[in-house]
């Protein structure tokens, strides 16, 4: 049994794992935690694969910041805040800026900065289980890992506001209707689903996804026109390259096949026309 709070697991088909690994504190973030997750991201960005599954051993995801790490120290309180909240933030920069698909999957609670860390993926899978809660205002915090930053822009400002200051919980139906994930799944389905869904992605066109993963990044601000020529440039390089070149012509190659009719079928219609 590992004894690391986060490993990368890699995979022959491409799935680099990085895999929150101690379920008995709920994968809570405390300064080795957050440190360790912070390493583990940067060895990724090291060598990403053809795509990166993000998720927790255990029934929760990650409940948060570890509030018996926190409390106690008196006049050191802020500085070890500080110094975990920047470790983790090194990792959901890392996340966000990986070149290829990050998938999440999410069962029990993603709390406080778990909700951040889930939200790096481009695909986020959530269980039925799964409990969204922000939580900060209601032991006297704000948001970190990105959370006041991404939940803008997946939710929009009215319900970004209504989770972060109530602290409501969504379930994980609630989060595939607001928008927060990107689908709900049995339990039971949770890591199969997650993980058949980044193998399909690494076993993919690298280039086209990378590519439309930059495009999807630097689109959140651009202005059209400029967002417009930037697509334009990035179809057609792709388009020039012997694997895009090779896809269509299979593509076409395969609809052809299954348009064509049989000599028999031919025969049968032209009799039942005459």
């Amino acid at each position: 049994m590992s004894t690391q709070p986060v490993r990368v697991v890699r995979h022959s088909d491409g799935v680099v794992e990085l895999l929150l690994d101690d379920p008995g504190r709920g994968n809570a973030l405390d300064l080795p935690t957050a440190e360790a997750l912070r390493d583990a991201a940067a060895a990724v960005t090291a060598d990403p694969g053809g795509a990166v599954l993000l998720r927790a051993a255990g029934g929760n995801f990650c409940v948060g910041g570890d509030l018996r790490a926190f409390a106690g120290r008196g006049a050191d309180t802020a500085s070890y805040v500080h110094a975990v909240a920047s470790a983790a933030h090194e990792a959901v920069q890392a996340l966000h800026e990986l070149p290829v698909p990050v998938v999440a999957a999410v069962r029990g609670a993603a709390a406080g900065g778990g909700i951040g860390l889930a939200l790096a993926g481009d695909v986020v899978v959530a269980s039925r289980s799964a409990r969204f809660r922000l939580a900060y205002t209601a032991i006297g915090l704000t948001p970190d890992c990105g959370a006041s930053w991404i939940l803008q822009r997946l939710l929009g400002p009215r319900r970004a506001a209504d989770l972060i200051l109530t602290n409501r919980v969504l379930t994980g139906e609630d989060a595939e209707r607001w928008g927060l994930v990107s689908r709900v799944v049995e339990d039971a389905e949770l890591d199969d689903t997650a993980y058949r869904t980044a193998a399909e992605l690494a076993a993919g066109s690298g280039a086209a996804l990378r590519a439309a993963k930059e495009l999807l990044r630097v689109g959140a601000e651009a202005p059209l026109e400029k967002h417009l020529a930037e697509e334009a440039r990035s179809i057609a390089a792709l388009a020039g390259g012997a694997e895009a070149q090779a896809a269509m012509e299979s593509f076409l190659a395969t609809r052809s096949r299954g348009r064509a009719p049989s000599a028999r079928s031919a025969a049968e219609k032209s009799q039942s026309v005459s």
